[in-house]
């Protein structure tokens, strides 16, 4: 866990060999999108599509897992097969690639160029972000990286650590698929109910890890994330927002515009709107909180070896 971890972080998945071998995440999304378009006929009942997108999702995580399973058995001495593993599971963890999306959005914000830190937000958030202000900027990117936090990095290490190779690549699966096809949209709500309710599941416990993460490495939010999480429209989600939010002593959430419709969402803690600095700090609150994740797993490693 701890290697997969480290390398990770030290290169990521540079952007050289995805111009040559997409990452394994793109794969997933276009059997994804390619199952939706197949299966997921508006003439077809709803009853038909909920069951289609049942064996779609069956589809995708199982071919996952049993990759990772065929990766895990491979016929190589244990100290290759170990490395093996390491290099490999570093293909389910963001923490390297979040981080630099944050920054990259951060560093014209600080600078005060607007223009460049939109275009880089609208690269990791769903919202319009054309008439943003730097405060909406902040928010947006601050709201990501904690949810992102979770979905990147704390989910996909519970999961290798809890299953293996087969239970990070089969999360990874059910994740991409409730991105792609998990909207309650008329054309996806239920084709896609199978990948939301699953990624809602397997995120349980992951989310509220952290949530409690954030908490910690920003010195406080305990309070915000118990009392503001369970307004989120997601079960999961709420939690590291708020904990971001009551940590940082910012207001998250509030009115969003998706596609020209604007959406009401929860407001999570109760200071002023974000600043650019603000987003400097809930880096800082990041990196701290997968320091801690580290922590965990090492001191958890070695009470397992006692």
């Amino acid at each position: 866990m701890l290697g997969a971890l480290g390398l990770e972080a030290s290169v990521g998945y540079p952007a050289a060999l995805h111009r040559r071998l997409p990452h394994p995440v793109v794969w997933l999304g276009g059997l994804i999108d390619a199952l939706e378009r197949a299966w997921n006929r508006p003439a077809w009942s709803d009853a038909a599509r909920r069951a289609l997108g049942v064996a779609a999702l069956l589809i995708v995580a199982g071919l996952a897992a049993g990759a990772g399973l065929a990766i895990e058995h491979l016929p190589l001495p244990h100290p290759a097969l170990i490395g093996l593993v390491v290099v490999v599971a570093t293909l389910g963890l963001a923490q390297r690639s979040l981080y630099d999306h944050v920054v990259a959005v951060a560093r014209p914000l600080v600078a005060g160029d607007l223009a460049t830190a939109r275009q880089a937000v609208a690269a990791i958030v769903g919202r319009d972000t054309a008439g943003l202000d730097a405060a909406g900027v902040a928010g947006a990117a601050i709201e990501s990286l904690a949810e992102s936090f979770n979905d990147g990095v704390v989910a996909p290490a519970f999961w290798l650590l809890v299953g293996g190779l087969p239970g990070l690549f089969a999360y990874k699966a059910v994740n991409t698929a409730d991105s792609l096809i998990g909207h309650r949209e008329p054309r996806w709500r239920a084709f896609g109910w199978a990948a939301a309710r699953t990624d809602d599941l397997v995120n349980l416990i992951p989310a509220r890890l952290a949530g409690a993460l954030i908490a910690l490495a920003a010195g406080g939010g305990w309070r915000v994330m118990i009392r503001d999480a369970p307004g989120h429209a997601s079960p999961n989600a709420g939690w590291p927002e708020a904990a971001m939010a009551g940590g940082l002593g910012v207001r998250l959430g509030g009115p969003a515009a998706y596609d020209g419709v604007t959406v009401n969402r929860p407001i999570f803690g109760h200071g002023s709107a974000p600043t650019p600095r603000d987003l400097d700090r809930a880096l800082r609150v990041y990196v701290i909180a997968c320091g801690l994740l580290w922590l965990a797993l090492a001191l958890g490693g070695l009470a397992w070896r006692r």
